[in-house]
C-alpha cells in the first residue's frame, strides 16, 4: 500500500476533511498548524551517556548474539538510538513535541495509542561514552481514519541526534495511531461508535464456515466436490457437475485477474469510505470471487489487472479477504509461511513472544508504556494482550539484518508496522535483497504481516 513521501509529511501539516466532530476538527488543525511551524526544538536531555550496560542489556532481551561477541564494544547498534533520549519510568515535565495533540486526543476518547511508523536514518554509529542531545518538530496530524484498532488519528513527529560538536548523527519520523478502543467481545459495534460505522459481520453457516476458518487461518479456501472434483465458488450443498453431496476444499494461489468491477459511491456501506473499487476476480484455479481492491485508487483499477488476496484483521475477531494489486509492495497480503507450514525459507528468523520476551524487550527499550507489560491495561484500550513495541520491532529487523549481510554498515531502517505482536505467538522474519545496499525484511505472525521493514546499507566505517 502506498505511503505519502516524507517531503510531503513535513510540508503539509494537515488534519484530513474526513470528520464528525467539527470542534475537534479544527482545534486539530489550528494546534497542527502552530506546531509545524515552529520548526526544530529542543528536546528533554538524554538522560544517559552511551554505555555498554544498557547495549549489554538490550542486546540480551532482543537474542543478539553479536552483542556478547563484542560486536557492540566500542559504538552502540544504531537501532538503539531511540533508547538514549527515552525518558524511563519516571515522568518528566517536558516530553514530546506532538504531547499536546496526543493530550486533546485524549481528552475526546481516543485514549488508546499504538506506533505505526518508525523510519529511521543513521548518519554514523554513536560511541560508548557520548553524550548525545535530540531536537523535535512535529510533522502532522491525519484523521480520523477507521482501523482495525479503532477510529483514531495518526500522529507524527521527527525526532534528530547530535553529537557535542553538534554533528548530526541520526533522525527519525516517528507516526502512532491515537484510537478509540473497541469494546472486545460479542461482535458488536465498538465502545463509543455510532451505528454505521462499524464493519458489516459475514453471516456463518454449514456450507461457507470452511471458508471463514480458513479466512482466520490465512487460506483462501474454495469448495470443490469430494468426488468429481470440480470447484465452486459461491459454495453449495450440492455439485452442479456431477450432482454430488460430498464436499471439500482446495487451497487456492491466492492471485487472479480482475473480471469486472464497479466503483462504490452511493449508498453508505459500514466500516467503508467511498468511493472504493468493488471487483469480480479471476483466480488462477478458473472460479471468480468477489472483494474490495485496497491498495490502490479506485480509478486505478482496471479489467485484467493481476491482483493478490490480503487478509486484513478489522478487529480481534474479524479477519476479511480483500484484493491488491500484484505488484504492489506493502502490505504483502499473504501469509506465505501458511502455505508450507512445515517448512520455514532458508534463514529465517524465528522468535517465540513469551510473556518474559514482550516484557524484557519493552523495558529494555526503555518503553513502560503500559500496554507492552500490563494485560490488564493492554485489554482495556481494545488489545487482547500485551504486545511486542516498535523500537523492539525495529532491533529485531536489525538483528535480522546483520545476521543475513554479517558486516555490513546500516545507513538506515524503514519500518510500518501491521497486525500486532501478541504475546503467545510467533514472530518469523524473512527477506530479501532488492539489490546490493537494500534489503526488505517481512516480520509475521499468525495473524498476518506484523511488519515490513526496508533496510539500506552502506559502505564503509560506521565507526
Amino acid at each position: 500500500m502506498r505511503q505519502r513521501d516524507l517531503s510531503e509529511a513535513r510540508d503539509a501539516p494537515a488534519v484530513h476533511e474526513e470528520l464528525d466532530e467539527p470542534a475537534v476538527h479544527e482545534e486539530l488543525t489550528a494546534l497542527a498548524a502552530r506546531l509545524a511551524a515552529r520548526g526544530e526544538l529542543p528536546a528533554p536531555p538524554c538522560p544517559d551517556p552511551v554505555n555498554a550496560p544498557m547495549i549489554r542489556h538490550w542486546t540480551q532481551a532482543l537474542g543478539d548474539a553479536s552483542g556478547a561477541a563484542g560486536a557492540w564494544r566500542d559504538v552502540a547498534p544504531p537501532a538503539m538510538i531511540q533508547v538514549w533520549s527515552m525518558p524511563g519510568l519516571v515522568a518528566q515535565k517536558a516530553g514530546s513535541v506532538a504531547d499536546d495533540p496526543l493530550r486533546l486526543l485524549n481528552e475526546h476518547g481516543y485514549t488508546g495509542v499504538v506506533a505505526t511508523n518508525c523510519d529511521q536514518t543513521y548518519d554514523r554509529y554513536v560511541r560508548v561514552g557520548e553524550r548525545l542531545r535530540s531536537t523535535m518538530r512535529f510533522g502532522d496530524v491525519q484523521g480520523p481514519k477507521r482501523t482495525a484498532m479503532g477510529e483514531g488519528y495518526f500522529v507524527t513527529w521527527f525526532q534528530s541526534w547530535y553529537d557535542e560538536d553538534d554533528r548530526r548523527v541520526a533522525e527519525m519520523l516517528f507516526r502512532v495511531l491515537k484510537f478509540r478502543p473497541r469494546r472486545r467481545g460479542g461482535g458488536g459495534r465498538p465502545s463509543g461508535a455510532k451505528p454505521g460505522r462499524y464493519p458489516l459481520r459475514p453471516a456463518v453457516g454449514p456450507d461457507t464456515r470452511y471458508f471463514w476458518d480458513g479466512v482466520n487461518d490465512g487460506e483462501l479456501r474454495i469448495q470443490s466436490c469430494a468426488d468429481c472434483g470440480a470447484l465452486r465458488h459461491p459454495p453449495g450443498p450440492m455439485c452442479p457437475a456431477c450432482h454430488s453431496t460430498n464436499r471439500t476444499y482446495r487451497k487456492a494461489s491466492g492471485r487472479g485477474t480482475v473480471h469486472s468491477f464497479v466503483v462504490h459511491h452511493h449508498p453508505p456501506v459500514p466500516g467503508r469510505t467511498p468511493p472504493y473499487a468493488v471487483a469480480v476476480v479471476e483466480l488462477e484455479e478458473g472460479v471468480r470471487i468477489v472483494g474490495d481492491i485496497v491498495g490502490c485508487e479506485p480509478s486505478e483499477v482496471e479489467v485484467d489487472m493481476p491482483v493478490r488476496v490480503l487478509f486484513q484483521h478489522m478487529d480481534d475477531e474479524l479477519v476479511l479477504p480483500r484484493w491488491t494489486p500484484a505488484d504492489a509492495p506493502e502490505p504483502e497480503g499473504r501469509d506465505e509461511r501458511r502455505e508450507e507450514p512445515d517448512q520455514e525459507p532458508d534463514g529465517a528468523l524465528r522468535i517465540d513472544l513469551t510473556p518474559t520476551f514482550v516484557i524484557a524487550t519493552a523495558l529494555a527499550t526503555r518503553d513502560f508504556t503500559p500496554v507492552h507489560h500490563d494485560t490488564e491495561l493492554a485489554r482495556a484500550q481494545g488489545s487482547k494482550d500485551i504486545f511486542v513495541n516498535i523500537l523492539t520491532s525495529i532491533g529485531l529487523v536489525q538483528r535480522y539484518a546483520l545476521e543475513t549481510v554479517p558486516g555490513a554498515v546500516l545507513e538506515s531502517i524503514r519500518v510500518r508496522l501491521g497486525v500486532p505482536a501478541y504475546t503467545g505467538d510467533t514472530l518469523t522474519l524473512t527477506g530479501e535483497r532488492a539489490d546490493d545496499r537494500t534489503l526488505r525484511v517481512r516480520g509475521a505472525v499468525s495473524l498476518g504481516d506484523h511488519l515490513t521493514a526496508t533496510v539500506t546499507f552502506k559502505e564503509g566505517d560506521a565507526q
